[in-house]
């Protein structure tokens, strides 16, 4: 895939080497990233991405290098170097150099890459309950948009997969719905939509944030609450929100066939309208 990436004041095409075996973010974790869209030649939301990967480094423990502004003003100089209405993939990323255990907040370094990622197609696609759980703010940094959380997501994804699933549902330690391995999930029941309430075990989606606020300015309910497994078993409809498909339909959960329903097709085509300035 074509990729440039800015690090220390250029721009590099490919896959440059950033970091050796004393970086501390290669054997101790101390990366946080985040992640928007270009495509069809919008970037929704870029701005709001620009912020929350400051906010995700000062919850590690990192030194933001760039305000939100500079990083955003970095995007549009980045995603001017691609074929226009390329869909793109946006990775601003900080990191520690030193420290031990404990990062050095004054070795902080950063990097944005852009790439090729072409937006998947809304065909669908099974989901199933996982075993493994989203950890709580007690136990990892579920405030942050932080690297060293994906190895669970992973695992959890690689179980799922192994069953025949696409994707799969992970609880809270109280065994309610959190969200997907890399995504916000939804259900709709009776034509109202229903999402997990933030509750510090995963983050609150900038697409979810999105999409609750044009569907209730469409006049459809939203709420906002603690749902359990069965709630969704139970659903109409599942769909996910989230960065790299923005709204995307489920069209099996464990055994049992769904259809795209009208609250999906209604909250995405309100997003994309919204995303193309409508």
């Amino acid at each position: 895939m074509t990729t440039w990436t800015y690090v220390d004041g250029a721009w590099l095409e490919g896959n440059p080497g950033l970091v050796g075996p004393m970086t501390h973010a290669m054997w101790l974790g101390s990366c946080v990233f985040d992640g928007a869209r270009a495509f069809e030649g919008v970037a929704p939301d870029l701005d709001i991405h620009c912020q929350r990967i400051n906010n995700s480094a000062r919850a590690m423990g990192l030194k933001p290098l760039h305000d939100a502004g500079e990083i955003f003003e970095l995007c549009q100089d980045g995603i001017a170097k691609f074929e226009k209405g390329a869909g793109l993939y946006i990775r601003p990323m900080y990191w520690a150099e030193g420290g031990f255990v404990d990062n050095d907040p004054e070795t902080t370094r950063f990097c944005l890459s852009i790439y090729d990622s072409t937006l998947p197609e809304p065909m669908g696609g099974a989901v199933t309950l996982s075993p493994f759980r989203r950890p709580t703010i007690e136990t990892a940094p579920t405030n942050a948009k932080a690297a060293c959380l994906y190895p669970n997501s992973g695992r959890a994804l690689r179980e799922a997969r192994a069953r025949g699933f696409d994707n799969a549902v992970m609880l809270d330690s109280n065994s309610n719905v959190a969200e997907l391995t890399s995504a916000n999930i939804w259900l709709a029941k009776d034509g109202e939509a229903h999402t997990p309430v933030p509750n510090g075990t995963f983050l609150n989606g900038i697409t979810r944030q999105r999409v609750i606020k044009l569907l209730r300015e469409a006049g459809i309910t939203v709420h906002e609450r603690t749902l359990t497994w069965k709630d969704f078993l139970e659903a109409d409809e599942v769909f996910q929100t989230g960065n790299y498909g923005k709204v995307l339909p489920f069209t099996r959960i464990e055994d049992r066939d769904l259809q795209p329903g009208p609250i999906y097709g209604r909250a995405r085509e309100l997003y994309w309208a919204w995303a193309h300035g409508g």
